[in-house]
């Protein structure tokens, strides 16, 4: 089982690094919305 995870792992990993990109972006645009109504 611990084999099948680190394959996976390996095959995806342009694919992972894409998601975690894309989820710390979510992530950045939802922190400056949530702060743009002091702001103004």
């Amino acid at each position: 089982m611990l084999t099948q995870i680190k394959t996976a792992l390996v095959r995806s990993q342009k694919t992972l690094l894409q998601d975690t990109v894309g989820a710390a972006s979510l992530v950045v645009m939802l922190m400056v919305a949530l702060h743009l109504p002091t702001v103004f």
